[in-house]
């Protein structure tokens, strides 16, 4: 039962980051945010989690793992309420700056306390391939609860669903959840402080190079601030015997190993996800409800084999296994660009099946991490590899998704768009999205730009999709040759 509390929780989180992909055109109907909140609301919330995951578990390993999941649940449950009285932008990016504050409680929380929970290590990787099944299928369902939501409720709603489910986690938790707690250290506020600005000074250069570019002014100065404190706070820990982060961990090869391996997918992935939602809405013409549930092959395949990993690696090995998977989802990205011309869904359909099965191997990866991490340090390591999972989704969006705009761009010359009459600003929206593509087409009744635009959509997609392949790829090999032969995510620990 306690697993139960811990999978439901991390289901809500990995929820309510994609549910909000959804509700994005109503809040802005309703609300009318600028272009710079939009960006905002939108990115506000990994900027606080990625900012505050080693603070967090360093207070949860100090203070109780427990009462800090517990608190996380308040937290949460109580942004998502403050909803109702938010009437404007600047309302509603502080909520989600809230609801940040709460996943960051509750995410290393759960994975810390799974390696607390179950001391066998069989038992173990079990628990954590079902809870790997839960953050599938979080991000399966999230688009498609958000497109029912909003199909008979406002915007609110994707919010307000929170609220029921995180009182009864809370409750559960404190009858079912055992206490623990980590290696007590001495609080470091400065590091703490260092921890916090460096995160959040990467996750804002890492965004503002891919939406703005190598010379933006604003990502070279996050940049520096993030070398900076980061580099700081590295050279603090490792000269402290008791560091709020142990770096020396990373020393550990099948603990770098899961992180490479989280790291790599989270690239890819959130890049294709987010790319394959616009292709089926804005090419396909598919609404919300409808991209959500073309986009369940991911989840199926990731909810199904997720429990199934541990089994199938005691069988093979568990380095055969992590360098497998991510093999696997190399061939699903590589099914986009091998797919013959026009792209249809059935190829897509089986792309995201490859990637799903991919993705079930990092059940496996969080059992090595969890199992190459002393009990004492499981809040440490559990931080270590959200980390990844963020990093990962903000690298993707702006490495991946700059290729994309990039071959998006090319597809969509000045020279055509002014055959078609369209100039200036117009031409400029044009080729910034397919979105401002659509509509700049309409508004000029143009409506050969509209197809040259999702023809050459289609083609970035697809040349992604060799990109990500070639980065799963490099990843395959990285994580086989760094994985001990004999490392067992199965064995006690």
């Amino acid at each position: 039962m306690g697993l139960a509390v811990l999978c439901a929780s991390l289901l809500i989180v990995v929820m309510d980051m994609t549910i909000l992909n959804v509700a994005l055109p109503s809040i802005s109907e309703q609300l009318r945010p600028g272009s710079v909140q939009l960006l905002w609301i939108v990115d506000i919330y990994p900027l606080v989690v990625a900012g505050l995951l080693v603070t967090a578990s360093g207070i949860a390993d100090r203070f109780g793992r427990k009462r800090m999941l517990m608190v996380g649940f308040a937290v949460f449950g109580l942004a998502s309420t403050l909803v109702l009285i938010a009437d404007n932008a600047a309302a509603l990016i502080a909520i989600r700056a809230l609801l940040g504050v709460g996943g960051a409680l509750i995410m290393p929380s759960t994975l810390s306390m799974i390696r607390n929970l179950f001391t066998d290590g069989k038992e173990r990787a079990v628990a954590l391939g079902i809870w790997g099944s839960m953050a599938a299928v979080g991000s399966g369902l999230g688009p498609i609860a958000g497109g029912a939501l909003l199909t008979h409720f406002s915007w609110h709603s994707a919010f307000l669903v929170n609220v029921p489910i995180m009182a009864v986690a809370l409750v559960a938790a404190y009858f079912l959840l055992p206490e623990s707690k980590g290696a007590v250290v001495r609080w470091d506020a400065l590091g703490t402080g260092l921890s916090i600005v460096g995160m959040v000074a990467l996750m804002l250069a890492i965004k503002n190079f891919g939406k703005h570019g190598m010379a933006d002014p604003a990502a070279l100065v996050s940049a520096a601030v993030a070398a900076i404190a980061l580099g700081w706070f590295v050279r603090r820990s490792l000269n402290r015997p008791d560091p709020i982060l142990d770096i020396r961990l990373l020393k550990r090869r099948g603990l770098s190993a899961g992180l490479i391996a989280a790291l790599t997918t989270s690239i890819a992935t959130a890049a294709m996800m987010l790319l394959l939602a616009q292709w089926m809405q804005l090419v396909e013409g598919m609404s919300a409800l409808e991209a959500g549930v073309h986009l369940l092959p991911v989840a199926i395949a990731a909810g199904i084999l997720s429990p199934l990993a541990p089994a199938i690696a005691a069988r093979i090995g568990t380095r055969t296994v992590m360098a497998g998977g991510l093999l696997m989802s190399a061939t699903g990205f590589l099914v986009l660009f091998f797919a013959p011309a026009p792209l249809t869904y059935p190829f897509l359909a089986v792309s995201m099946l490859f990637v799903g099965v991919g993705m079930s191997s990092l059940a496996i990866g969080s059992a090595a991490v969890m199992a190459s991490s002393p009990a004492e340090r499981s809040g440490n390591a559990a931080a270590l590899e959200e980390t990844s999972f963020e990093l990962g989704a903000a690298l993707g969006v702006a490495i991946l998704g700059s290729v994309a705009a990039l071959v998006y761009r090319n597809g969509l010359s000045t020279g055509e768009l002014a055959a078609s009459g369209v100039t200036g600003e117009s031409a400029e929206a044009a080729r910034e999205s397919l979105g401002g593509a659509i509509a700049v087409a309409e508004q000029a009744g143009a409506s050969g730009l509209a197809d040259v635009a999702r023809e050459s959509f289609t083609t970035s997609l697809q040349v992604t999709g060799i990109a990500g392949g070639v980065l799963m790829l490099v990843g395959a090999v990285t994580v086989w040759l760094l994985t001990p032969k004999d490392l067992s995510v199965t064995g006690a620990h």
